[in-house]
């Protein structure tokens, strides 16, 4: 079963029902875009559930939209259930509409029957069955309600017991005209063989799909089919003064208004519901601020604070017990360069990815789960949609951008939000940016301490503008158009504890498999290093561009490679080989240097696993370069600036 709709319909809450703890979660080939399967067994069969991307159509504009469409077309699942919100149904029957027009073997889930009739909505869901011919099952996904019905009939479609009659809707006389030449065309020119049905190929055509464009060119004959598209796009675009997407979309729209309003009885007038008065509260350019700002400290503080306590609670309890316990027992057997490879890199890096996954990423999914279950995420991203076009991204950066003040972590995987690849990276790359609270110990702790309060802060507005430029460049530099925020309010709703539960434990063991081994075999290696006395020549090899560039000591080498295991590393390693006291290895200056390279430069292993897993090695290595080359590049600068104010 492959579970196809709208963002925002309970097309995840049908999931969650169907699977429980039987879900499997990560990215599908080749894209970013996360994929979710999972296993149910009813009445004697074993089936397999696929949650498609949330999808408002099957046009070629976003890599959600590629995914879902190929997967139905290509993989050809046994039956396709499509999640509509029964409150919103003209909407949500455009898709329908491509889903049918796309020959799947197709059961309607009419989901939120519930809401729909505090609305006053009434939907004769028979009728609809027969105005679209294929089953139509009302459910309330969140609770259960129809589950079981719709299995019986999903299994029915599945095997054949129940054949759909749906047949292809008919547009207007001159747009159907069309059509059908351009599929008579592709029937004689280009065959059966391809994957998608004609009608649906040349419906594509017209809408000038570039994907399904290459795909015809790479047909035996598709030169000439593509020839006739273009002139019939040409006819369609100068009939009706408009391109022909938007002809194209019109008539499904036409469609499925007509459907809708003959399925439909509102059944009380319509009044101002609390709903409404919420958003007025929410979404209000002086309030809706406040509400915000509220929430992103309260946010703030559970993950900087709680995360931060019990990441010491988990070091300490590791510290004090497990480790030397641990060293106790191998010390006897092992020679030390051996226990101290054990002990302090593979155990470590263990610390060190229990520390970030459960005090930082658990309380960050659990979190984000009631935002999004709540409805109010996508309030959030149009609030501040109009300060984030600044800096090249929409609203929906805003929340993994105010995370990383917490922990990078969260805020490189909390960038799958975004749309496009385009968009994506750019929130990646800026996130990376964002001084994390382990960048913010360095800061305080030196340069709060040794320097001064307003010296401290300084150096966050540094890094703000950094940000803003850095987040300007990329949208200029990468290739793609700008995507602007155009997102459905869903209505609120009361978060489900089960919804809440599985979708975070789906997340955390996801990253936690990917991530953690990455972070202990760099720990183990940087450990190995250091035991084979090969740190040292390191240190001395990067001599010229510590003393020579950024005109500190050396020793400033040393806490700078190790940073990369754990930006707490730096400080604490900045005081081994200071002796204790910072001042006596540092002028002001060179604290100030120090501190600003520390905050620039990639911030952990643990970040760079997360950029890994979201963007791939080639972006993540690029990533990567580009924080060290600008952390590097203006750190220079910077000392040469203050040298000559006489300050280093």
């Amino acid at each position: 079963m492959a579970l196809a709709g709208n963002a925002n319909v309970g097309k995840s809450a049908l999931f969650n029902q169907l699977t429980g703890l039987n879900q499997r979660v990560g990215n599908w080939p080749g894209k970013t875009v996360e994929k979710a399967e999972g296993t149910l067994y009813f009445r004697g069969r074993r089936i397999d559930v696929l949650d498609l991307p949330g999808t408002y159509s099957l046009s070629a504009y976003s890599q959600e939209e590629l995914v879902a469409r190929e997967y139905i077309a290509v993989e050809k699942p046994d039956v396709v259930i499509d999640v509509v919100d029964a409150s919103a149904l003209e909407r949500n029957l455009y898709l329908t509409i491509q889903l049918i027009e796309l020959e799947a073997p197709l059961v309607v889930c009419l989901n939120q029957v519930d809401f729909a009739a505090k609305r006053g909505i009434r939907i004769d869901h028979n009728a609809l069955s027969e105005l679209l011919g294929v089953p139509v099952v009302p459910t309330v996904a969140i609770s259960g309600k129809g589950i079981t019905e719709l299995l019986e009939i999903a299994i029915s479609v599945a095997e054949g017991k129940v054949k759909p009659k749906m047949a292809p809707f008919r547009y207007r006389e001159d747009v159907e005209k069309r059509i059908e030449e351009l599929r008579e065309a592709i029937e004689a020119k280009v065959g059966r063989e391809l994957d998608y049905p004609p009608r649906w190929l040349a419906i594509k055509l017209l809408e000038r799909d570039p994907q399904v464009e290459e795909l015809i060119a790479s047909s035996p004959g598709g030169r000439e089919v593509l020839e006739l598209a273009k002139k019939l796009a040409d006819e369609l675009e100068a009939l009706h003064g408009a391109p022909s997407p938007v002809v194209i979309a019109s008539e499904r729209y036409a469609i499925a208004s007509l459907i809708a309003r003959s399925v439909s009885t509102f059944v009380r007038r319509p009044r101002l519901t609390l709903e409404e008065k919420l958003d007025a509260v929410m979404c209000h350019r002086v309030l809706g601020y406040l509400v915000l700002g509220l929430t992103a400290l309260g946010m703030f503080s559970l993950i900087f604070v709680l995360g931060g306590f019990f990441s010491g609670l988990l070091e300490e309890a590791f510290d004090i017990y497990v480790v030397p316990w641990l060293a106790g027992l191998l010390g006897p057997r092992l020679p030390a360069w051996a226990v101290d490879i054990i002990c302090d890199g593979f155990l470590g890096g263990i610390v060190g990815g229990i520390a970030i996954v459960l005090p930082y990423l658990l309380p960050l999914y659990i979190l984000i789960a009631i935002l999004e279950d709540s409805g109010y995420m996508p309030r959030a991203a149009c609030l501040m949609d109009p300060i984030m076009h600044k800096m090249g991204l929409h609203g929906k950066a805003f929340i993994p951008l105010i995370l990383g003040f917490g922990c990078n972590v969260p805020a490189c995987v909390g960038c799958r939000v975004m749309e496009t690849d385009r968009e994506r990276t750019t929130a990646g790359l800026v996130s990376i940016f964002v001084p994390c609270s382990a960048r913010t110990v360095i800061i305080m702790g030196l340069v709060g301490r040794y320097v001064g309060l307003w010296a401290a802060l300084s150096l966050y507005m540094i890094d703000l503008a950094l940000l803003f430029a850095i987040g300007r460049g990329a949208y200029r530099m990468l290739p793609g158009e700008a995507v602007g925020l155009i997102m459905e309010m869903p209505p609120y709703r009361r978060p489900m504890l089960k919804s809440i539960a599985l979708k975070t434990w789906a997340r955390v063991r996801s990253f936690a498999l990917i991530a953690l081994p990455i972070i202990v075999v760099s720990s183990m290696a940087l450990q190995a290093l250091d035991a084979l006395g090969l740190v040292w020549p390191v240190v001395m090899a990067m001599a010229p561009l510590t003393s020579g560039w950024l005109l500190l000591p050396p020793e400033a080498g040393f806490p700078l490679i190790f940073g990369f295991l754990r930006k707490e590393l730096v400080l604490t390693l900045l005081l081994e080989v200071a002796g204790g006291d910072p001042a006596e290895l540092m002028s002001a200056g060179q604290m100030y240097v120090f501190s600003f390279v520390s905050m620039v430069y990639i911030p952990c292993v643990a970040t760079a696993a997360a950029l890994v897993r979201e963007f791939g090695w080639k972006k993540a290595l690029l990533m990567s370069f580009v924080s060290i080359a600008i952390a590097f590049f203006i750190g220079g600068l910077l000392a040469r600036l203050l040298s000559s104010l006489g300050l280093l």
